[in-house]
């Protein structure tokens, strides 16, 4: 399995897809499927049973979407960019290929 370059709370953009062009949080990364879940990004309505701790209704819920369809955001000039991996200082970091700017 290729290493995973994602983390949860990397800023990221949806490259492709009916979401195409969205920005947004990663809530949670699913390594066994290749799959992350993105913060307002494929939202679904969900019918929900009403229960002791929830009243029910209609849920709008983030579903997930392949890992391939982001790119994480460089920090420096705010666009998408590839990930790459440099040891600074005997530490392994991910590093912007647009820009060089360290993500850790």
């Amino acid at each position: 399995m290729n290493k995973w370059r994602i983390k949860k709370g990397d800023t990221v953009q949806v490259i492709s897809g009916k979401d195409k062009g969205a920005k947004g949080e990663i809530l949670r990364v699913l390594r066994e499927e290749r799959r992350v879940i993105v913060k307002g990004v494929n939202v679904c309505t969900r019918h929900q049973k009403p229960s002791m701790n929830n009243p029910g209704g209609l849920i709008k819920k983030e579903q997930s979407i392949h890992a391939s369809n982001v790119m994480i955001i460089d920090p420096n000039n705010d666009k998408p960019t590839r990930i790459g991996m440099k040891i600074i200082d005997g530490k392994k970091v991910r590093v912007s290929k647009r820009t060089g700017a360290v993500l850790n």
